[in-house]
């Protein structure tokens, strides 16, 4: 079980260290559509929408990678002073019944919405514009799916912890 959660593990690992690198090349757009308008008069609407799509990207396939490195924030006004085992509970109970659920329920109504963006490969209502709708309402899949990986690999590792030896979050 403990190769399985390392698999799970490291894709999301290897996702969100790849996903952060757009967080600089967004901020370096974002400076040349900058520097383009004001600088030159020249905007450029494919520069603004890549800036959104890098955004989306970076919020859509680094949540997973957030999560597994404790970044949420979470309200921890009862859950810090409750013991190891009854925190585990809570999240074993918390991915089992609102993580997974609200995750397949994501796929399954947006899974036509997409579908239906790659059939007719959606672009940019600008004409100037990127011609990725498609791709960027792709994400909208990556979401729950990586998610759903590591909801899989903190479920398995609160299920083989125990308090000798501590989960990866404690």
């Amino acid at each position: 079980m403990q190769q399985l959660i390392n698999i799970l593990d490291g894709i999301t690992q290897k996702t969100g260290q790849a996903i952060r690198w757009l967080a600089l090349l967004m901020v370096l757009i974002s400076c040349g559509v900058v520097l383009l308008r004001y600088s030159f008069d020249q905007p450029s609407i494919a520069m603004q929408e890549a800036v959104m799509y890098l955004h989306a990207t970076i919020f859509m396939l680094g949540s997973a990678y957030t999560w597994q490195q404790g970044g949420h924030v979470r309200v921890d006004v009862f859950y810090r002073g409750w013991s190891k085992q009854r925190r585990r509970w809570v999240d074993r109970l918390g991915i089992i019944f609102l993580v997974l659920p609200t995750c397949l329920f994501m796929l399954w109504v947006s899974w036509t919405y997409v579908g239906n963006a790659w059939a007719i490969q959606e672009r940019s209502q600008e004409a100037s514009g990127l011609p990725y709708i498609y791709l960027l309402k792709t994400l909208i899949l990556m979401l729950p799916i990586t998610l759903i990986l590591q909801a899989i690999a903190e479920l398995l590792r609160s299920l083989t912890a125990t308090d000798t030896g501590a989960a990866q979050h404690d």
